[in-house]
Order: C-alpha cells, then sequence, then structure tokens
C-alpha cells in the first residue's frame, strides 16, 4: 500500500520541522512548504491525502490555502495550526469545511491521533460510493414518499386507489412516522394538486382558537375579534384541509366537524350565512380511534365519516429496508439547507442505523442525521457523529430546537459526562480543544 502524502505548510522552519519529524516517523511521503504559493504548487501536482497549514502566514494565509484546496477537491481534509486563541477565525475555519485546528505547542500524541483520523476520513471517503447529488423538486411532493418496503408501496398502491377522488381519508400511525407528508402525497397525486392543501394541528390550540382556526370568525364576535376572518374549511376551496391528532379535540367541536363532513356546509363564529365545504378532508393520529370510541372518548358517527378509507403507517422498526433510502434522501435535504458536503455513508453505518429501534420513528432518525452532518468535518457520515435519542432531555422535542441548538445540547452532555475535562470531551468529540473552547464561547455553555 502507498503511503499518504502529507503536506506541511507553515512560514516558521522550527515548527515545520518538528510537524514533519512527527509524520516520517509515521511513515508518511512528506512535501513541506514555507508559504502559501509554493504550497498551492505542491496541492495542484501532487494532490496530497492531507494537508497541515498554518493560520497566520504572510500574503496566503491557511484560510487562503483551505479555500484553495476545497476548489480542487473537497474531500481532502485540512488541518490547520495555530498558536493564537482567535474564536472568529477558528468559526470560520469550520464553517469553510477545516477538518480541525491544533494549537501550538504541538502535543504529539494528540496531534498524531487527529492526522490519523483525518487521513483515516479520506481513505475511506475514497472507497465509498458517491450519493447522488441530484436533488429531489421540492415542488413535486409526489417524490417525497420515501421507502422501498412492501409497506410503502402498499400504502402507495393505496393511494392510487383513492386520490383521484374526494373520499374521508383516515391516517393512523406512531409519532413520527410520516403521516403529514402521506397526506401531502395523496394531495398532490390526484384530483386536488392544484388546490390549497391546508393543515391544523388539533393540540396546538385552545377550544375557542381552534374553532375559530377552522370555521373563521366574525368581526366582534368575541373578544379580540376585531375583523372578518376566513377558516381554513373556506380557505381549503376544493382542495384538502389536513387535521392533525385528531383524537385530541374536544366532544363540542367532534360535534361541530361532524355536521361539516355530513352537511358540507358550516358557518363562521358569530355569523349566520352558510358557508359551503367543497374541501376533501384527510385526519390523523398517533392513538387508536376504534378504542378511543370504546370507551366514548370519540363520537363513534364521526369516527366512520372520518375513516371511509383509512390508512395505516407502519412504525419504522418494522421496515428497516426502508433505511438507507430515507438516510440518502435526508442527507442531500440537510446538505442543501447546511450548505455541506457529507455525501458518503459507510455500509457500517448503515448497519447501525439499521439495527436501532427508532422509537421516534422516522422523525428521530432525520433528526441524528441532522446531528451527524453538524458534527462532520469531511464528505463522510460518521458512526460517533450519530447523536441518539436517549442522549437528549425526553421532554425537549427535537423539532422545536434550532440546528445550532442541538450542537450547543450535544456538546453540553459530552462535557458533563466527564465532568468538564475538555481534553477527554474534545477526543470524544473528535474536535480540538481549540475548536472546543471557541464553541465553549460562541454557545456560552457552562457547567450545571
Amino acid at each position: 500500500m502507498n503511503s499518504n502524502k502529507v503536506l506541511v505548510v507553515d512560514d516558521d522552519e522550527v515548527i515545520r520541522k518538528v510537524v514533519v519529524s512527527y509524520l516520517s516517523e509515521a511513515g508518511h511521503t512528506i512535501y513541506s512548504a514555507a508559504d502559501g504559493h509554493i504550497a498551492e504548487e505542491i496541492i495542484k501536482k501532487e494532490k496530497p491525502d492531507l494537508v497541515i497549514t498554518d493560520v497566520r502566514m504572510p500574503e496566503k494565509d491557511g484560510i487562503e490555502i483551505l479555500n484553495y484546496v476545497k476548489s480542487l477537491d473537497s474531500s481532502i481534509p485540512v488541518i490547520l495550526m495555530t498558536a493564537f486563541d482567535d474564536v472568529d477565525v477558528t468559526i470560520n475555519a469550520m464553517q469553510l469545511g477545516a477538518y480541525d485546528f491544533i494549537e501550538k505547542p504541538l502535543e504529539k500524541d494528540r496531534f498524531i491521533f487527529i492526522v490519523k483520523r483525518a487521513l483515516e476520513t479520506r481513505h475511506l471517503s475514497e472507497r465509498l460510493e458517491v450519493i447522488s447529488s441530484e436533488t429531489v423538486d421540492m415542488e413535486k411532493p409526489c417524490e417525497q414518499l420515501i421507502g422501498k418496503s412492501e409497506a410503502i408501496h402498499n400504502i402507495i398502491k393505496e393511494i392510487g386507489r383513492i386520490s383521484s377522488n374526494r373520499v374521508t381519508i383516515l391516517i393512523e400511525g406512531e409519532s413520527g412516522t410520516g403521516k403529514e407528508v402521506i397526506a401531502k402525497f395523496i394531495h398532490y397525486c390526484g384530483v386536488t394538486k392544484n388546490e390549497p392543501f391546508i393543515g391544523v394541528n388539533c393540540t396546538a390550540l385552545t377550544d375557542t382558537l381552534l374553532e375559530s382556526e377552522l370555521f373563521g370568525h366574525e368581526r366582534g364576535s368575541f373578544t379580540g375579534a376585531d375583523r372578518e376572518k376566513k377558516g381554513r374549511f373556506e380557505l381549503a376551496g376544493k382542495g384538502t384541509v389536513f387535521l392533525d391528532e385528531i383524537a385530541d379535540m374536544s366532544p363540542s367541536l367532534q360535534a361541530k366537524l361532524l355536521r361539516v363532513i355530513q352537511e358540507r356546509e358550516f358557518e363562521r363564529v358569530g355569523g349566520e350565512k352558510t358557508i359551503n365545504m367543497g374541501a376533501r378532508v384527510i385526519t390523523a393520529t398517533n392513538k387508536e380511534l376504534a378504542k378511543m370510541v370504546e370507551i366514548g372518548k370519540f363520537r363513534e358517527d364521526l369516527f366512520y365519516r372520518l375513516s371511509v378509507y383509512n390508512i395505516k403507517v407502519p412504525p419504522l422498526r418494522e421496515r428497516k429496508e426502508d433505511i438507507p433510502e430515507l438516510t440518502v434522501h435526508f442527507l442531500n435535504e440537510i446538505n442543501r439547507e447546511l450548505h455541506k458536503n457529507v455525501r458518503k455513508i459507510p455500509y457500517d453505518v448503515i448497519e447501525f442505523l439499521q439495527n436501532r429501534s427508532w422509537i421516534g420513528n422516522v422523525r428521530e432518525l432525520k433528526n441524528a442525521i441532522i446531528q451527524a452532518v453538524i458534527l462532520s468535518s469531511g464528505e463522510v457520515l460518521e458512526k460517533e457523529h450519530i447523536l441518539l435519542e436517549e442522549h437528549r432531555n425526553a421532554d425537549v422535542n427535537p423539532r422545536d430546537l434550532s440546528l445550532a441548538a442541538i450542537e450547543k445540547e450535544h456538546i453540553k452532555y459530552v462535557l458533563d459526562k466527564v465532568n468538564w475535562d475538555k481534553k477527554k470531551a474534545a477526543k470524544i468529540l473528535g474536535i480540538s480543544r481549540q475548536t472546543l473552547y471557541a464553541k465553549i464561547h460562541h454557545y456560552f455553555i457552562s457547567p450545571g
């Protein structure tokens, strides 16, 4: 096997010789440059497996070299060295795709460890299949139902039977299984595709507000109603009204919804004018409505009206063959949103994902991929960057967290686990202490 080609760039001859000696001991083929111009010539000619460069140099600095490397080959890892506690430079370099930061004076063992990992990532990247970077057309929601399992194929066939008419549909499945995705699939792939899709979460609003949202209200109908407002049934026209978590709707609203579905008409709150309802109604729940009917928690007549056609969505643990395709889909989507280039997945990572139970289903899987992409330094999705759902506060819904909050939470979790031993934390996180200090400072993370 050929030795690795490593380029060392530093205007300080002493530092350069120290780094070269460390790398030579490890059996690498070493190139060195005293400035950025020479470095760029070597990079262009030799295409090294790794570039290690000082940050602050005259004429061309380390950030410029980083940009040059990434413009030629984004898979070449770049490690930056600095003797300066420059938080802004650190954050900027990581955003531009630097593999890691190493602070001077160098700790030999830590330096060798980071170099080894960077080269492993590089060679892993070369061996893996490249994930298609073709983006899914977001204007074509019919492409958004992802999976090759028999369960997904059966759901697609069911949708084919019902999307050409306006039959009322009930979608049942655990939280995070993608019930809203299926509702949109039905809407955009059938007779309603050119009409509005209007969604309402029945748990997110009080009874009064939910009634106003659904049916609209007249000016002065209640305190704060200073103008006329159209409801979701009216706004949907001949499209689709999607009512999520329908099981949480109060008995009084259940009665009003029953009338809308039976009579195809309603009045705004505080109004007398009858308005025709032309929309298709799709509802979803993570509870078993039939059992709720049995114990008197849900109206039987409404249940039968809602479940003219019933689609049951199996949990992700029962269709694990969909995980590779879902992972690739999410990875492409997240790369676009975060301007990242994590596009290769080792087979052992896919196996790891498929062996998980995924209590939070597809939503939990997507959240794990987001976290891993944030923490990845190169093109490869690495297993150690996958933050499992058990690690986070059970009371926190991942959908309520920003991407920055996810990273902050993971860093604090690791720091707390090692009693704030920053050297250990940096090793677990796969970043240098310099980078860790920068993130602690940036996120205002503190013990406790």
